[in-house]
């Protein structure tokens, strides 16, 4: 920007300058455009066709899918225990899921073998379509990120009176 004003300030060129400086400064390109245009009793005469191509995804497919965020659902629950108290009528949607959570629960290491299952074995595996994969890897990043609030709350937490004990209470 501070060469503009420096630009002003220096004296213009005169024709015999310019010639010299720049030979093809005397050569005006036409001003008709590159590009020409149909008109538009042209346009109206063609007949567009659209073809499209449409594959539906298989049942099995979106059923691996749906299943594969349940890991995320199941660790995430934990973070609404706060809402669950204040407000009762949100448990009753999770009421269902309790007989699948309690079992998840029971199970030493469900959510790290379950983590771990879900990424070597569908994941990676090329058997499995795209659209399978990329809902699982979506679940397994969402998995990952819900254990970086743990970390925080395990960390700033030295109690149930504590400045973790607040900040969780305030994000959930």
């Amino acid at each position: 920007m501070a060469f503009i004003s420096i630009l002003r300030l220096s004296p213009t060129p005169t024709p015999k300058t310019l010639s010299k400086s720049r030979p093809f400064s005397s050569f005006n390109p036409p001003l008709t455009p590159f590009l020409k245009f149909p008109s538009k009793t042209h346009l109206s005469q063609q007949s567009t066709v659209t073809r499209m191509s449409y594959n539906p995804t298989p049942a099995t497919d979106r059923l691996v899918s749906a299943v594969s965020y349940t890991l995320p659902f199941f660790n995430s629950l934990q973070y609404g225990r706060f809402l669950f108290t204040k407000y009762p009528s949100l448990a009753l949607l999770v009421d269902p899921v309790i007989p699948l959570l309690s079992l998840y629960r029971s199970i030493p290491y469900a959510s790290f073998v379950a983590f771990f299952a879900l990424y070597l074995g569908v994941v990676r595996n090329p058997s499995f379509s795209q659209f399978v994969r990329f809902n699982a890897m979506q679940a397994v990043t969402l998995d990952v990120l819900l254990v970086v609030p743990l970390l925080l709350t395990r960390i700033l937490n030295p109690g149930r009176a504590g400045l973790g004990f607040k900040v969780d209470g305030l994000g959930s």
